[in-house]
């Protein structure tokens, strides 16, 4: 039997080498073979794309209301946060009436941890400072089932003028109202919403600030407005910029980094005017204002009291850092708030069916 020179052999196998490797870049192997395996392998443990920070237009854009000429080319609306005791502040054209009022400032917004989103359709209404007879207390933050469809919650909140500070409780609507720039978090950066959007009788939530359990939360998207809020600096509120949190599933766990990457010596501003927030509202919010809305509805009025005679919820008590800043329990509707003309033509509405929230509640 003749025998192969061994450089034969090496020639060989060098050619059979080269096919394999021209086949493979042709995209000829088939995915059934051990190099196919091997790769995706690999890539399966490669971290995913995700995609450009910015994935196209701000979906919850349609939050705002389309608005006329900007301020950009007009003259902005003349600052009256000194104006003389008694005399009407900017914001009576584009909030509800005041129905709080108090001659200290309102503590800076605490940082605390939003619960999970119970159920679609859920609109998460911000905690804030309410006043009573024992001073200024924590109102915590809940979910909201909204009182009709496609109903946008816009914050209340406090204004200083004439030196005392006025409370304007916040409203429903079709789009995003004005609410003093106040960063309150958890896509309520100061300027329209980024917590989700309406879109065929379904609301689809941002999980990028929001907390959502996807097993009973199932529209959803991720958009990172960055810092486009009026006070919106280190991206507060951001519930899971990065790294996503415990009920994220599909994300990195156990890193909840929403309304963090602040210390205490960058407090947050809970009012207009004064020391506090210095913005104007924009050509949208004035919009929004023109068009009907609908004052909280009695429910949230209710929940506003339940917190006005508990101690660790009051500011001369805990120093700013409410026992409870926010509640698991979802707030039910209250169907009987519909959406009325705007206050401009009526002179505003008053929050629950023209009960005072907070004011003269406090046990």
């Amino acid at each position: 039997m003749n025998r192969i020179p061994r450089f034969a052999i090496a020639i060989s196998i060098a050619v059979a080498a080269a096919l394999c490797v021209s086949v493979s870049r042709s995209g000829l192997v088939s995915p059934l073979s051990p190099v196919y395996a091997a790769v995706a392998g690999a890539q399966d443990q490669a971290p995913p794309d995700q995609g450009a920070p910015d994935q196209g237009p701000d979906p919850a854009a349609a939050n705002m209301a389309p608005s006329g000429p900007s301020y950009t080319t007009e003259a902005p609306p003349p600052d009256q946060s000194a104006a003389p005791a008694g005399q009407p502040p900017d914001d009576s054209g584009y909030a509800e009436m005041p129905t709080q009022q108090a001659t200290d400032a309102p503590p800076p917004l605490p940082d605390y941890d939003q619960p999970p989103a119970p159920a679609d359709g859920y609109i998460w209404t911000p905690g804030y400072w309410a006043w009573g007879s024992g001073g200024y207390y924590w109102v915590p933050g809940a979910w909201v089932e909204p009182p009709y469809a496609a109903a946008l919650w816009t914050p209340g909140y406090w204004g200083f003028y004439g030196g005392r500070y006025l409370f304007y409780p916040g409203h429903w609507g079709l789009h995003i109202g004005f609410y003093g720039g106040i960063n309150y978090g958890f896509g309520y950066v100061g300027l329209g919403y980024e917590g989700g959007y309406w879109n065929g009788g379904h609301f689809f939530y941002n999980r990028v600030y929001n907390n959502i359990n996807v097993r009973t939360v199932h529209n959803t998207y991720n958009y990172n407005a960055g810092n486009r809020g009026n006070y919106n600096a280190a991206n507060r509120g951001n519930y899971n910029a990065g790294n996503r949190g415990n009920n994220n599933a599909g994300g990195d766990r156990g890193n909840n980094n929403y309304n963090n990457n602040r210390n205490d010596n960058n407090p947050r501003p809970s009012y207009r005017g004064g020391a506090g927030v210095q913005v104007r509202p924009q050509p949208s919010e004035g919009a929004a204002a023109r068009e009907p809305t609908a004052p909280r509805m009695n429910t949230q009025v209710q929940h506003e009291q339940n917190y006005g005679g508990d101690r660790g919820q009051f500011a001369n008590q805990n120093h700013g850092r409410p026992a409870t800043p926010a509640v698991s329990r979802p707030i039910p509707a209250d169907h009987s708030s519909r959406p009325a003309p705007s206050n401009q033509s009526h002179g505003g509405q008053q929050g629950g069916g023209g009960q005072q929230g907070g004011g003269g509640h406090h046990r």
